[in-house]
């Protein structure tokens, strides 16, 4: 007797093992799933891939969605296959994750940028936002927020990033001291939970997962549509740029420009060089009292004097130069080289 029992067991957990196989590897359930885009089990490693270069996961299917729907319908059927499928679902944008968060072995990578949905809307009201999806790049935002003369309150130094990638980690730009990293600047979201539900959230309605997928790094819901907080966008900017052969000097003056009372001296030697970019956004009314106030800050710096680099652009301008320059600066980092860049908005308030 204790032999069988013995032998039904081995027997049952060798049963288990392979139906849980045959879960998360066979693809027919998904083949027949009912969406408007499609799913790709082919050419799928491409998505096991991610800027970091640290993990390399091949995932069973690369979902394709026309629409919210699609998601939801995949997200609900795996979450009713239950737990003995192990099929995992990441969300993968621009695939600049570095952690391979958007990423998922033998599960499936969901393309946010093929998904279709409302065509973005831009409110001008007293209270300005946009409405766009969580595929869309910042850069397609900021173009069509320009055509009204708004644009987002905090950036990322790139913008050929999605919505919902930027905002399922923080969102972190020069601007985050004044106004938050973007995050901070949500009205409210649409989002896929884990069981494949469809829900709006914001700080008053489904205030918990609101704030759980905010940063969550994706592990709390899938953002498909999110509303940001808009500002009047200036006419130009002014462009400076300066060099530091010491890294003490360079931080104590970042600190300077972002809150004086704050800044701390000190002294250490250094070979390297250090570069600190500030951006000054103005309106052209306010040009000659501009460039008064930049003198005076600039006075207070320490930096390397025959650097100096300053101009005056149009808004849009700058900011194709600008993250241009940031993708050079990422590809840099990706194969090893470092190079350390800081984008200071100092503006008062009511400049912006």
């Amino acid at each position: 007797m204790l032999f069988i029992r013995s032998f039904m067991i081995l027997f049952l957990c060798c049963m288990t093992i392979r139906i849980n196989l045959c879960f998360s590897s066979n693809p027919s359930s998904l083949r027949n799933l009912s969406v408007d885009g499609h799913f790709s089990f082919d050419e799928v490693h491409h998505a096991a891939k991610d800027f970091g270069n640290r993990f390399q996961l091949l995932p069973l299917a690369v979902l394709y969605p026309k629409s919210v729907s699609d998601i939801a319908t995949t997200i609900r059927h795996i979450w009713q296959m239950g737990p003995n499928s192990e099929l995992t679902v990441a969300a993968r944008g621009h695939s600049h994750s570095l952690q391979g968060q958007a990423q998922a072995h033998q599960g499936v990578v969901i393309n946010m940028e093929s998904l279709q949905g409302p065509k973005m809307h831009v409110y001008t009201g007293n209270n300005p936002y946009v409405d766009a999806s969580g595929g869309e790049l910042w850069i397609d935002i900021l173009r069509e927020c320009l055509e009204y003369g708004l644009a987002p309150k905090s950036w990322t130094d790139y913008l050929h990033l999605t919505v919902g990638g930027t905002l399922s980690n923080a969102g972190v730009s020069g601007q985050a001291f004044r106004h938050g990293p973007q995050i901070s600047n949500v009205h409210q979201m649409e989002v896929v939970t884990g069981k494949g539900e469809v829900l709006n959230c914001s700080e008053k309605q489904n205030s918990d997962l609101f704030h759980s997928v905010l940063g969550g790094l994706g592990q709390f819901g899938i953002i498909t549509r999110a509303r940001i907080s808009l500002e009047p966008a200036p006419d130009m900017v002014k462009w400076i740029r300066v060099l530091y052969s010491d890294f003490t000097t360079f931080a104590t003056d970042q600190e300077r420009l972002i809150d004086p009372v704050q800044a701390s001296q000190f002294h250490s030697d250094g070979r390297t060089l250090y570069c600190l970019e500030l951006a000054k956004y103005f309106n052209r009314d306010r040009a000659d009292a501009l460039n008064e106030e930049v003198g005076n800050l600039l006075s207070q710096l320490r930096y390397i004097t025959s650097t100096l680099f300053q101009t005056e652009v149009p808004y849009i301008e700058f900011l194709d130069r600008v993250h241009v320059s940031e993708k050079a600066i990422s590809s840099a980092a990706a194969t090893g080289s470092s190079m350390l860049t800081s984008l200071d908005d100092t503006v008062p308030d009511d400049s912006r």
